[in-house]
């Protein structure tokens, strides 16, 4: 073969590489139809729907609300980089308020048990839809990157009516706290993080290897074109990079099994934070720390973080 044809194959080869990796990226900071049907874990697939899957990219639908609070909630907006849907659910004699932000392809109503436990500790909380989800306008995601001026700009809004204000993320919520607190220094009295991804393109490499495909070079790509599409340089979007600006009290929560998430990842990020932290790993948990096994541990860590921090 010469040297011209082999250079129309490498050609044609990189053409389809980045053609399939920006419709990779598309789908996943883009939600569909609400009525479309989620693609299942990659671990739940046979080899011929991943097969697939690496020229289609996933199919999803745009997170729907699927319950509400059992308690009486005011529904408010937040006006950010679009209009953002919050619930707020009341306690009397707050110790102060509780803002829950949910991770990728979620909702505010996924943290409805975990703002139940705050509210048994005497916090107020606020439950926030990003851009893309629940009531929130918008129909994408930027992985935490624009989320980050949501976090602030429902801080700021808080904060006008309550001084003692803390901050809890799960994953791609964590992730955006760490940016907010990076790019604002925003004055909260703690944050509490977990399972938040230490860089975007690490993360994106374990998507690929719950499918048992090589990260190279489509990982890339995808965090490339993710970025373009949405306005930034996606390989500086490192978490871990941020929690150098975290001077407050931190609980960071990580699940040992977790497989989107690394251990080294979990650890760069606590090794970085500048002021008191907690690092509580939990044996045989994956990425969602809470669940019914893990509930009655969850509720000693943090109780026990909270309780720490009111006595400084």
């Amino acid at each position: 073969m010469n040297r011209r044809k082999l250079g129309w194959i490498f050609l044609l080869v990189f053409i389809v590489l980045n053609a399939v990796a920006y419709q990779h990226a598309y789908k996943f900071t883009h939600f569909g139809a609400s009525a479309e049907a989620r693609t299942k874990d990659p671990k739940q697939l046979s080899a011929l729907a991943k097969a697939g899957l690496l020229f289609t990219g996933i199919d999803n639908p745009r997170p729907t609300t699927k319950e509400f609070p059992p308690k009486p909630y005011e529904t408010f907006r937040v006006i950010s980089t679009h209009d953002l849907e919050c619930w707020k659910i009341k306690v009397p004699n707050a110790k102060g308020t509780v803002i829950l932000f949910h991770g990728y392809s979620g909702e505010k109503s996924s943290l409805i048990t975990r703002a139940t436990e705050f509210r048994k500790l005497g916090y107020t909380t606020v439950l926030v839809d990003f851009t893309g989800s629940g009531g929130s306008e918008g129909n994408s995601t930027s992985i935490g990157y624009r989320e980050a001026i949501q976090v602030r700009d429902c801080f700021n809004y808080i904060q006008k009516e309550e001084k003692n204000v803390i901050l809890f993320g799960t994953s791609m919520g964590a992730a955006a706290i760490l940016k907010a607190m990076d790019d604002y220094t925003l004055p909260v009295s703690s944050v509490i993080l977990e399972c938040p991804f230490g860089s975007l393109y690490k993360t994106v490499c374990a998507r690929f290897r719950l499918m048992n495909v090589p990260t190279f070079p489509m990982a890339a790509l995808l965090c490339f074109w993710g970025g373009v599409q949405n306005g930034y340089w996606a390989f500086s979007h490192n978490p871990a990079t941020y929690a150098k600006s975290v001077t407050c009290p931190t609980l960071l929560l990580f699940g040992e099994d977790d497989d989107r998430v690394g251990i080294a990842e979990t650890n760069a990020i606590a090794q970085n934070l500048q002021g008191k932290k907690v690092l509580k790993v939990y044996p045989g948990v994956g990425h969602n720390i809470y669940t019914k096994e893990n509930e009655v541990q969850w509720r000693k860590d943090v109780t026990s973080f909270l309780s720490s921090i009111a006595q400084l």
